[in-house]
């Protein structure tokens, strides 16, 4: 086992850990112990970053040692029993990291899943008024409160899987009070559990319905309403990140690119949907801006995917839309892996094309639909999707990260992705408290 512990090397640092966690077996995802995803065959790397046999101390939230469990025997007399965790030869992951969701949301779509199983595509429910405008006029009928008491739901299903980390983005409100009571909503959830939220602008994500006419599409017009409202959501405390839907039901990569500029001029990230349904070089805008993300890629070109790689932007993948519309066009697994592009999986939680409230289930998806290793889809839930969401603290496990951690029954890391239904956590730490 490597030794981690150079940094503390007395008896006094030793017996100084708010907490231990003792007896464990570790998925890192850290490449200070032979994580490297993307290494040749006969390279030296170590799957998930693994460490058996191994103890974590924890000082104020944070990753403060990790070493072999030899090495802390001796002090263990020093703690109180509270103060340790026994993990009893079960492994440990770093907190799971569900990078792209729409969760706060009002109304319920499931008339649209049922006309897509009599034959309606996403395209047709789009133009008869379904789709994400029908959300729109849920959310926006919905008070402040109604809309925290559905989206919470969703929310806490996602954290009793292990989830300690979660974007959530805007974009079913098309108006700046229903943008900002999704965000309020957004920080709220945050702040009454224990879970960090990153949260997204995305009201470049329709065209609501009075910018429509059978006159002319007035879509430049909303999307100057769209940067107008950004820097009054910005300086509120409300945006850590700008989103848009590049596609040709949504918004042109012209129209976009003026948002990207206003993100780029508040010193906000920015991350795209992109490649869903066509190619209009929407992956190649966002990393024109060096974004942290280009998301759902399915029709994503090679030439798309060099400039990812350059811009060291993340494919975020997301299984449970390609499974909901039944999609038959795959994302370029092969040609990410090819050019070393980190790959992100995540649920989409939606109420349209996405309504998934498990990250397990996703990353079992991302197996059996898109022929992913469960190593990549647990990097894709962990470290991956931490990087997609600008979080360099986070999604692994190493000295100075957040002591975000989940305690699993399982016999290997591949369980995670294999077993479909059955939840085997024991517990989850966020920022060294177990929850």
């Amino acid at each position: 086992m490597t030794n981690s512990t150079k940094q503390i090397n007395n008896d006094n640092a030793m017996t100084s850990f708010d907490s231990l966690i003792i007896n464990a077996n570790l998925a890192t995802f850290s490449a200070e112990y032979g994580f490297d995803i993307s290494a040749d065959n006969n390279s030296h790397n170590m799957p998930y970053g693994q460490l058996e046999n191994a103890a974590i101390g924890i000082n104020n939230g944070k990753i403060a040692w990790i070493g072999a469990q030899d090495e802390i025997s001796s002090f263990l007399s020093s703690y109180q029993n509270q103060q340790i965790t026994d993990a009893e030869g079960n492994w440990i992951t770093p907190g799971l990291v569900d990078c792209h969701t729409h969760l706060v949301y009002a109304g319920n779509r499931s008339n649209e899943f049922e006309a897509r199983l009599h034959g309606a595509s996403y395209q047709d429910i789009a133009e008869q008024g379904g789709g994400i405008v029908s959300t729109v006029r849920s959310t926006r009928a919905a008070s402040i409160d109604e809309l925290f008491a559905q989206s919470e739901k969703r929310l806490l299903a996602l954290m009793r899987e292990g989830v300690t980390s979660i974007e959530i983005k805007s974009g079913y409100g098309l108006d700046l009070e229903t943008e900002r009571k999704m965000l309020t909503v957004a920080r709220q959830l945050s702040e009454k559990y224990d879970i960090h939220v990153s949260t997204t602008y995305l009201a470049a994500h329709a065209l609501p319905p009075k910018y429509k006419s059978h006159l002319r599409d007035r879509a430049d017009d909303y999307i100057e309403q769209v940067c107008e409202w950004l820097p009054i959501l910005h300086a509120e405390g409300l945006v850590d990140a700008v989103d848009g839907f590049c596609e040709g039901i949504a918004f042109s990569s012209e129209q976009i690119r003026k948002v990207f500029e206003v993100a780029r001029a508040l010193e906000l990230p920015v991350k795209l949907h992109s490649e869903q349904l066509s190619n209009i070089g929407a992956s190649a805008l966002v990393a024109d801006y060096q974004g942290l993300s280009s998301d759902h890629l399915e029709h994503l070109s090679e030439d798309d995917i060099k400039k990812m790689a350059a811009s060291d932007t993340v494919a975020v993948l997301l299984p449970g839309a390609f499974y909901t519309l039944r999609d038959t066009k795959l994302p370029p697994i092969e040609t990410l892996r090819q050019h070393k592009v980190s790959m992100a999986i995540s649920t989409d939680c939606n109420p349209g094309t996405s309504p998934l409230t498990s990250l397990l289930l996703a990353m079992n998806m991302g197996c059996t639909l898109f022929y992913l290793t469960p190593e990549e889809v647990l990097a894709g839930a962990t470290v991956h999707a931490a990087k997609a969401l600008g979080l360099n603290n986070k999604g692994r496990i190493a000295v100075g990260c957040d002591a975000d951690l989940v305690l699993w029954d399982i016999a290997r890391p591949a369980d995670l992705a294999y077993q479909i239904g059955l939840n085997p956590i024991l517990g989850t730490m966020y920022q060294g408290q177990w929850r």
